[in-house]
């Protein structure tokens, strides 16, 4: 497995997160953000505890390959 870097906030303080990762074995993308820790956004999803909410800014979607940049 290679996770390959397809781009960072360019927002991000240091540039630490949010990242957009692609895994070319698993043919999907792995996504590094903010932690949603408040309790009412959290109270209106039902998180398997097997899987976990992050925050991921809207502006990151350029870094999808789907996205179609001529829009």
């Amino acid at each position: 497995m290679t996770l390959h870097l397809l781009g960072k906030d360019p927002k991000s303080q240091n540039g630490g997160s949010p990242t957009v990762f692609y895994d070319d074995e698993r043919d999907a993308y792995v996504l590094q953000g903010f932690k949603i820790l408040d309790a009412e956004r959290l109270s209106q999803i039902d998180v398997p505890d097997h899987e976990t909410l992050i925050e991921f800014p809207k502006r990151m979607m350029q870094f999808f390959p789907e996205v179609s940049h001529d829009a």
